[in-house]
Order: structure tokens, then C-alpha cells, then sequence
């Protein structure tokens, strides 16, 4: 696996900032201080620094070295006025409005990527997905090209040979119901997250049937987005429609789609809805003992990484290096 340690190396020699809208979080404290203390990633701690350093304090956290920016006393806050005006000026954005929203930590922190104070961001400690996603498609914005963000969780177990068994799967924290162009564009950036963890993408368009075996409109969608992403992802093994089981199992492959060269073998699954792809995560990390990175959000201009409001400060630390080696 292309792991962390890799990662770290790379951020050492070429060392990146990375925002943190809640700085007053325990579990951000507890990763800045770490981060801090390995000197290849500097935290930028958005909060009003009394609070921030009393609460670091108070849980018995280092983060000396880290900076701190409050939005009611930044010295470039007219100028991130302007500038978001002006990226909203479609909107009718008044300096007034402006105001009020880049006061939110979630604005005010994209806002810092995109001017550049900082190379990338990582939120939602205490906010939802939605709430970190909506200022960066109006600030940040979609690479070009691109229509949607999409997301993926990288899951990663120790095998018996020693090395990490690592898969890829999307989109299961933003799109509710992909299209099927919106699926091979999910599938597309699905790929380029796995390869960058080592993996060698083979790709399951997923469903509750094989290759034909049922029928239906979700069916078709899935088989009809899978022959589209082999028509423009030419190179890399894609498969679809499949069953879980045909996907993973050999011996179940050998039943259902003999010769394929991805079912039995996928290590990165596309599902057909964010309900499906949720609970397919979960599913694995919880049973399958694997341990889940993400969402990784997928197809911004800026590297912009959401938290899972129930994570730890060791999902912190990992999602702080995932996100800034993305840059």
C-alpha cells in the first residue's frame, strides 16, 4: 500500500498547511499537536485564539507553532470580502451578506484555501457533509471538466501475507442517486484515489444482479454506466453489472460471469446509490474488521476532506495526511 509513511515522506520534503475550521475541537487539538510534533504539516487552527489556546490548554495539548486566525480580526478579511463577493456575484452577493457568511468557520476556512493562505482543508468534526461540501462548490468549485463531487472511502486490513488488503469504493457519502454518466465520472475519480493507495483498480459496477441475471431500471443503469466506463476509462478492468458475491468470491465467479478479469477479483466497487454505498462501508468496517478512511471528497479544484462527526483524533491525524498528500 502506498501508506502513510510514503505520505509523510513526500510532506517533508515539500511541507503543506492545512486548515481545521473547529479549533476549539478536542480531537483537532489532540491531531494538530501531533502534526505539529512530526513537522511536515502545519496546522491552521480556525477560532478565536483565546478560546483555541484555553481549550488546548485545558486538554493538555502542545500546539505551539500552529496558527491560529480568527475571522473578526484578520487583516485580509475585506479583501476575502471582495473576493467571495465577486466569486458570488452571480448570486447578487452583497459586502453585507458576504460578511455574515465568511464569519461561519466553514466559509471562512474555504475561503482561506482559495486565496491561497493555506493548500488544503479539513472539516466536519461537529459540522455535516453538507455543511462542509456547500462552501467548497461555491468557493472552490469543480475541476474543469468535472460536473459533480463524488467521494471515496478507502478500506484498508492486515492480511496473512503481511501486506494491507486495500479497496476503493464511491460515492458513499454525496451523490444520492447518480445518473449514469454521473457514475462513470464517480468511477473515474474512484480509480485515480485508489491508485494513489497502491491499489491496482479492478472495477465492479454493482447491483443485485450478474450480468443480466435480473432486470429492472436499477439494473440497467448500473450495466449501461459499466459499458460507458469502458468506452472512456480505456486500460483499466471494469465490470458490471455485479452481484457482491460475484464480484469478491472466485468460486462464486466462476458460476456467474466465467472469464471475467474483474468478478472474483474487484478490489474497487462502484454502487448505485448513496444508500447502497453507505451502508456497504459501514458494512465492512464494522464486520470486516477493515479500517475506513474517508470520505475523501472527489473532483474539487483544492484538496477540501470532510470528517466523520463521530471520529477520533487518530481519523483526524490520518484524514489531515490524506488530505494534504492530495495537493
Amino acid at each position: 500500500m502506498y501508506g502513510f509513511g510514503t505520505m509523510i515522506e513526500q510532506l517533508k520534503k515539500n511541507p503543506k498547511t492545512i486548515v481545521f475550521t473547529e479549533g476549539t475541537d478536542p480531537r483537532i487539538l489532540e491531531a494538530a499537536s501531533r502534526l505539529l510534533a512530526g513537522n511536515f504539516l502545519k496546522p491552521i487552527l480556525v477560532g478565536n485564539e483565546e478560546d483555541v489556546l484555553k481549550a488546548a490548554e485545558d486538554a493538555g495539548y502542545n500546539i505551539r507553532g500552529a496558527q491560529v486566525i480568527d475571522s473578526n480580526h484578520y487583516d485580509r478579511f475585506d479583501e476575502m470580502v471582495d473576493k467571495f463577493c465577486e466569486l458570488r456575484k452571480s448570486k447578487g452577493m452583497t459586502p453585507e451578506e458576504a460578511r455574515k457568511i465568511l464569519a461561519q468557520p466553514n466559509y471562512f476556512g474555504t475561503m482561506l484555501v482559495q486565496m491561497g493562505v493555506a493548500d488544503s482543508l479539513l472539516g466536519g468534526a461537529t459540522y455535516s457533509t453538507a455543511d462542509t461540501v456547500r462552501p467548497a462548490l461555491q468557493i472552490i468549485k469543480t475541476k474543469p471538466g468535472h460536473s459533480i463531487v463524488s467521494s471515496c472511502f478507502i478500506l484498508v486490513r492486515p492480511s496473512a501475507t503481511g501486506e494491507n488488503e486495500v479497496l476503493a469504493m464511491g460515492d458513499c457519502a454525496i451523490n444520492i442517486n447518480p445518473s449514469e454518466d454521473e457514475l462513470v465520472e464517480i468511477a473515474a475519480e474512484t480509480i485515480e484515489c485508489a491508485k494513489i493507495f497502491g491499489v491496482d483498480p479492478k472495477v465492479a459496477f454493482l447491483s443485485y444482479s450478474t450480468l443480466g441475471s435480473g432486470k429492472g431500471p436499477e439494473v440497467e443503469k448500473m450495466r449501461n454506466a459499466a459499458n460507458k466506463a469502458k468506452a472512456q476509462i480505456p486500460g483499466v478492468p471494469i465490470e458490471g453489472e455485479l452481484q457482491f458475491d460475484a464480484a469478491v468470491s472466485p468460486r462464486v465467479a466462476r458460476t456467474k460471469c466465467p472469464g471475467s478479469e474483474v468478478a472474483g477479483h474487484a478490489n474497487t466497487f462502484i454502487f448505485p446509490d448513496i444508500n447502497s454505498g453507505n451502508l456497504g462501508y459501514k458494512i465492512a468496517q464494522r464486520m470486516g474488521n477493515f479500517e475506513a478512511y474517508g470520505p475523501i471528497l472527489l473532483g474539487l479544484n483544492a484538496p477540501i476532506n470532510d470528517l466523520s462527526r463521530g471520529c477520533n483524533a487518530i481519523e483526524v491525524y490520518s484524514m489531515a495526511i490524506i488530505t494534504a498528500a492530495l495537493v
